[in-house]
């Protein structure tokens, strides 16, 4: 297996390559991009050894050429990504970027006829129907690294043939889920980070704590596995044992469980449907407790009734509201806004914007390019 991972320094990079050097050790990882961690991203091509890199800028390709000792190609920009995603040997591209800039990757990976292990949500949120229909046109597979969309498919796994009635997509809840409205309302990023049970970047933790994370995760599963927004419940499990069900027309409802470690759907995504060996921490039903679970609270998490709006309006309102959400959660993120800013900002952008039909890239940008300015306009009523 020869791989290309987009985003290797960050939290699902780094696990990726905890993965290949466990269990897949005769993986050969063709390609590495990282943003600003140049010194981490030096590491770790000096131990892997691809043959092409892609960092920011050249300034941080002059600091990484410095600091490796092997030759290989230093790409830049988003050009360099694309170009690693479509360029290279690789037969994989992990796409383990944050926020839309992970979108014209996959195009140009699925476009050169290379599957993609899928991490990077905005993809799937702010272009769906565009990155499905070019999957099923190229024969390429897209296989999903996220906890919740892994465990539908794994769900699925020799039921191909059988009606599903529901996917009932499982949340922590975060760690806000017991505090009341008011006291949310005060919440700093330090106190947002600190997530009950997973580890992860800082962006998809912050989406995490408003429930956003798991509006995008129905938009993405409306894609992933063909089904409306109707057809996708969530339901919050505080205690991330089970990732996600799946619901059959006959009443049956199989799960996936696990512990909450991301290196299980990561290995999952580049092996199946083969199950490799691992040493990971075994689930054990006799210590882990009480499954529990509760309806999720749209009157305190604004963000997931506003991901399904937009998951049931379609056409352009997912590329809006996420760019929304991606800059107000930057914002919140230098305590430069409050908690409750970022819901409110994507409803008032709700309210301005004309949704358009989806038919290509372009689409999604003109729609991002209507949320930025739209930003503009506001930016002075969501600073402390």
């Amino acid at each position: 297996m020869k791989i290309a991972l987009l985003g290797a320094t960050g939290s699902i990079g780094t696990q990726t390559l905890d993965v290949v050097r466990s269990t897949l050790p005769q993986a050969q990882v063709q390609v590495l991009t990282g943003h600003r961690n140049i010194q981490t991203l030096a590491a770790l091509v000096n131990e892997f050894k691809p043959k092409m890199v892609c960092v920011p800028d050249s300034a941080a390709a002059i600091k990484l050429k410095s600091l490796i000792n092997i030759p290989c190609e230093i790409l830049t920009g988003e050009d360099g990504l694309i170009t690693c995603a479509a360029e290279s040997d690789a037969d994989i591209v992990v796409n383990a970027l944050v926020g839309r800039v992970g979108l014209a990757p996959t195009l140009a990976a699925i476009s050169a006829g290379k599957d993609v292990a899928l991490a990077n949500k905005e993809t799937l949120v702010t272009a769906g129907s565009l990155i499905m229909n070019t999957a099923r046109t190229n024969g390429v597979r897209i296989t999903p690294i996220d906890s919740e969309h892994s465990a539908i498919w794994q769900c699925l796994q020799g039921n191909e043939n059988n009606e599903i009635e529901k996917i009932i997509l499982t949340a922590s809840g975060g760690p806000f889920r017991t505090w009341e409205k008011d006291k949310i309302a005060t919440v700093t990023a330090k106190d947002a980070l600190r997530h009950p049970n997973w580890n992860m970047g800082a962006k998809i933790t912050i989406d995490s704590a408003t429930l956003m994370n798991k509006g995008l995760e129905l938009i993405e599963a409306m894609w992933l596995f063909e089904k409306s927004p109707e057809q996708i419940d969530v339901v919050i499990h505080p205690q991330s044992i089970i990732h996600s069900m799946v619901q059959f027309t006959d009443g049956s409802v199989i799960s996936q469980m696990g512990l909450p470690d991301m290196r299980l759907p990561i290995l999952y995504a580049l092996s199946a449907p083969k199950r490799v060996k691992t040493d990971f921490p075994r689930l054990d039903f006799l210590t882990c407790g009480s499954l529990t679970f509760e309806p999720p609270d749209m009157e305190k998490f604004p963000c997931l009734s506003l991901a399904i709006h937009a998951a049931k309006t379609g056409g352009t309102l997912p590329a809006v509201m996420n760019t929304i959400n991606e800059w107000a959660v930057g914002e919140f993120l230098q305590d430069k806004c409050r908690f409750y800013d970022i819901s409110k900002l994507i409803e008032q952008a709700f309210e301005a914007y004309t949704v358009k039909p989806l038919h290509s890239a372009a689409d999604v940008i003109e729609a991002e390019e209507w949320a930025n300015e739209f930003i503009k306009t506001r930016i002075g009523d969501y600073k402390k």
